[in-house]
């Protein structure tokens, strides 16, 4: 993945992270200059030991250390005054098929590496630049922990392309998730405005905060509804009391984790079977699993308790949801929504859920 990890003063990358695998451009120089710089030793330490057998032009007193320094670096850039010069045949072959090979890897490594960090990272700016131009109508998921994961396998497995997912999230390690899972990110924290408007949340559809502590989560909310006054924005909170200060910010859905797993337990201990379906309908992947799709022009006029394959628990028409037993539900008309419960399809790629 074309990870750029390194964060500038306020904590965030200023490029998305794309899922493409390389290293990290200072890193990958440091290693080769290393490298470049080890090659060189060996030279030196090549001619100091077999000093004996080179000769000093200008000065006539014999090789040592600083002039072996000086043949290794003028011989390996190329420049080869001719003052110092290996007389002795075996001097001359060993710098025929020992020195020679290594001048020019060490070329290679200079010359090469400098080209390849300045290529690197023009062509990142231009892939951030591509990117950014079209993400239009897309999600963007702050914090990837157990719950924006499992929102993120959700809505993929109901038609959301994973090039339309965005994912922030302030730990290094969650951005390399998403990157391995096929999607686009930033490094930082949600409550910047830079890192938002790079991830272009003026032009999303949807953002979904998964955070871990509340009051992060009130004050993400408020900075996007700021940036993006009619995205829908999808909240979750820990705590119910929470909730009223949550939708003040500009949330237009809250989740409580706290109170909906409480109500879960509840719900089991009154009817385990009763349990174990709810459940059914929040695990993706398995069992049942609940979906809001496009009434199809061969349903229109049909009553929804005649569907085979699914049963329709609600109709969305014109923005007003209106429940199965509705009776102007009864029958569908041209431009409604169906929100149905069907059998699951399986898990996306058979991801895995990491802690947050």
């Amino acid at each position: 993945m074309a990870r750029l990890r390194r964060a500038d003063s306020q904590g965030i990358n200023a490029m998305v992270s794309m899922p493409r695998p390389t290293s990290r451009p200072i890193m990958e120089l440091v290693r080769r200059a290393l490298l470049a710089f080890g090659l060189l030793l060996f030279s030196t330490m090549l001619v100091w030991l077999d000093r004996g057998a080179y000769v000093d032009n200008v000065n006539a007193d014999g090789v040592g250390f600083i002039d072996a320094l000086y043949y290794s670096t003028v011989t390996m850039t190329t420049t080869g005054y001719g003052d110092i010069t290996p007389m002795e045949p075996h001097a001359r072959l060993l710098n025929a098929i020992i020195i020679t090979p290594m001048r020019v890897g060490f070329l290679v490594l200079l010359v090469g590496t400098t080209i390849e960090v300045l290529a690197n990272q023009g062509s990142r700016v231009i892939r951030d630049l591509q990117w950014r131009k079209r993400m239009r109508n897309h999600v963007v998921v702050i914090g990837y922990g157990t719950k924006g994961r499992s929102a993120v396998n959700t809505m993929r497995r109901h038609g959301v392309p994973p090039e339309k997912i965005v994912v922030i999230d302030g730990s290094s390690m969650a951005v390399e998730d998403a990157n391995l899972d096929g999607l686009a990110a930033f490094q930082g924290d949600g409550t910047r405005r830079q890192l938002l408007r790079r991830a272009e949340i003026s032009k999303a559809k949807e953002i979904i905060i998964c955070l871990d502590r509340d009051d992060a989560a009130i004050l993400t909310t408020l900075t996007v509804r700021q940036l993006n006054p009619s995205a829908g924005i999808v909240v979750s909170v820990r705590e119910h009391e929470n909730v009223p200060l949550v939708r003040q910010s500009g949330a237009t859905s809250v989740v409580t984790s706290a109170d909906t797993v409480g109500r879960l337990m509840g719900l089991s201990a009154v009817g385990p079977d009763l349990g174990a379906i709810i459940q059914d309908l929040l695990t993706s992947g398995t069992g049942l699993e609940v979906n809001q799709r496009q009434a199809t022009p061969d349903e229109v006029g049909k009553n929804p308790a005649s569907f085979v394959g699914e049963r329709v628990i609600g109709v969305v028409r014109n923005d007003t949801l209106r429940r199965f037993y509705d009776p102007t539900a009864a029958k569908i008309e041209a431009g409604d929504e169906l929100i149905v419960v069907r059998k699951g399809a399986g898990r996306i790629d058979g991801k895995r859920e990491r802690e947050e």
